[in-house]
């Protein structure tokens, strides 16, 4: 039961990334303090409509807390969106900025997502009901 503890906090940890992004999606006005991107503009409306996809990984993460069932598709959501930021990021040079904050909470995000998929893809029977 304690490797289950590890794995819901795992999972909660990974919710938790994902939020702040997220709340760009409420409150557009933090595009230009977290991103340095105005709200009003193209590229604003793909960094809000991008907190929308982070809401649906926050909540994929915390589904994942409370259905057993639905990690395995849970952590290939929440890895497509860990491990192709960092790809976009490693392929952009590793520029500086607020792509480099980014980078290094999914880099320390890594963890416990590969902790997650093991659970789920390599020793689902370990997973509690």
């Amino acid at each position: 039961m304690m490797v289950e503890k590890l794995a819901r906090a795992a999972w909660l940890l990974l919710a938790l990334v994902h939020v702040m992004p997220a709340t760009v999606l409420f409150a557009p006005d933090l595009s230009m303090r977290l991103y340095g991107v105005d709200p009003i503009g193209p590229a604003g409306i793909l960094i809000i409509h991008r907190g929308a996809l982070f809401l649906a990984i926050t909540a994929a993460s915390l589904w994942a807390i409370i259905d057993p069932s639905a990690r395995r598709v849970c952590s290939m959501v929440v890895g497509i969106s860990i491990i192709g930021f960092l790809g976009v990021y490693a392929r952009a040079s590793l520029p500086d900025g607020p792509a480099r904050t980014i980078a290094m909470v999914d880099a320390v995000a890594l963890l416990p997502l590969i902790f997650v998929s093991y659970r789920a893809w390599v020793r689902p029977g370990l997973t509690a009901p």
